[in-house]
């Protein structure tokens, strides 16, 4: 996989208090408004406890949030092999969260050159 040419921000999701989530979101949305005329991608990715509130109904404000990024167009992952501990691949996939081990996207990040931010 050779690099890629247009740069990339990932905000990689990590944390699960309420402040580190509703965080995360908002600033993934504040720079999805102004990546494009900055000639930047952005993409998600959600692991570890963070992932767990992907399918907590208590967590109604970070996964609208999460819906909302999807909905924008911004891709949003999460680590496939959590998914299938958390038995939670196919309401993921139905929200339209891709689902990728962690090893592979965090390897792919670097290949592709991308500034990962964990939050």
């Amino acid at each position: 996989m050779t690099p890629s040419i247009q740069p990339k921000t990932v905000i990689n999701i990590v944390r699960a208090d309420t402040d580190a989530l509703i965080g995360a979101t908002t600033v993934s949305r504040r720079i999805h408004e102004v990546a494009p005329e900055r000639g930047v991608t952005l993409e998600v990715f959600v692991f570890a406890s963070a992932q767990r509130a992907l399918t907590d109904e208590r967590r109604a404000e970070f996964n609208a949030a999460i819906d909302d990024l999807i909905a924008s167009g911004v891709p949003v992952s999460a680590c496939l092999n959590f998914a299938l501990k958390l038995g939670a691949t196919d309401p993921l996939a139905h929200r339209g969260i891709q689902l990728e081990a962690a090893r592979e996207a965090y390897l792919r990040y670097t290949l592709e050159g991308a500034t990962v931010i964990t939050i």
